[in-house]
């Protein structure tokens, strides 16, 4: 495994699951699917569950998507998406992102969401990306922007949650503002300019619903999960500053005035 590979910060706990299989193609991909065609191959890097994958399959009924991950078990659980769909043309692996076991030009997409941010060498990831995208395909990747994400109301120890997750991200090896970084990152890996729409996009949280759902998945995830032992283990925080943490998030999500944006940066890059 290269060295420049970041340890995930995440895991995959149930709270982070929750977050991970209510993502699809129409709220997470909106950017990439106007340039799909039915017969196309694509990668899909950083699969997590599938879902999305699975919907990048639907979008490509003649073509054929290749879903990877670096965790291993994670794919039982994409497999099983896809299976529950019925879809036939769509397959997983296990891999990293820094060394794809891919011929050069094989792919018409390839695919990453959410994972730059995790990668120990985002430029290196986005090479590999190009090497195996064939000549006039897309590269397509969409990262959160974890310091221009923003609240209301403004609560203290909500301060603390992101001043705590942008210190173990870091500790971890990744850039968790990595979302304001894609374009420079894909100029640095040797996409043209001229190849290179960069845009933006959010998920918002405000009913009341959306708040329970959102809060409950933030507070649950900071005391129960990979990344609670990643930032007691690291001393980041003891268990005490963690259970102020999530009875932050509880508090934030029980107001009906609660509101939350995530900022995602988006990059179309053609080779």
């Amino acid at each position: 495994m290269p060295e420049e590979t970041a340890v995930y910060t995440h895991g995959h706990h149930e709270s982070v699951l929750r977050s991970h299989t209510w993502r699809t193609a129409a709220n997470s991909a909106a950017y990439l699917v106007g340039s799909l065609k039915p017969d196309m191959t694509v990668l899909d890097i950083g699969c997590g569950p599938g879902t999305i994958t699975a919907d990048l399959a639907a979008l490509v009924p003649d073509g054929h998507v290749t879903g990877v991950d670096r965790a291993p078990g994670i794919l039982d659980t994409a497999r099983a998406t896809a299976a529950e769909r019925g879809l036939r043309n769509v397959g997983f692996a296990v891999a990293d992102v820094h060394e794809l076991d891919h011929p050069d030009d094989t792919f018409d997409v390839v695919h990453a969401h959410q994972v730059l941010q995790h990668v120990g060498d985002p430029v290196r990831a986005l090479r590999e990306m190009r090497r195996v995208c064939r000549p006039g395909g897309i590269v397509a990747v969409r990262d959160a922007d974890y310091s221009a994400m923003t609240w209301y109301p403004e609560l203290p120890a909500m301060d603390d949650w992101l001043d705590l997750y942008l210190r173990v991200a870091r500790a971890n090896g990744g850039e968790p503002d990595a979302g304001r970084r894609l374009k420079s990152w894909a100029l640095e890996a040797g996409f043209a300019e001229t190849g290179i729409t960069a845009t933006a996009a959010t998920w918002c949280y405000s009913s009341e619903e959306e708040r329970a759902w959102w809060s409950g998945l933030w507070a649950d995830r900071t005391v129960a999960s990979t990344y609670a032992e990643r930032a007691v283990a690291g001393g980041h925080a003891d268990v005490e500053e963690l259970r102020a943490v999530s009875a932050a998030w509880r508090e934030w999500g029980g107001r009906q005035d609660a509101w939350f944006a995530v900022l995602h940066g988006e990059v179309l890059c053609r080779k």
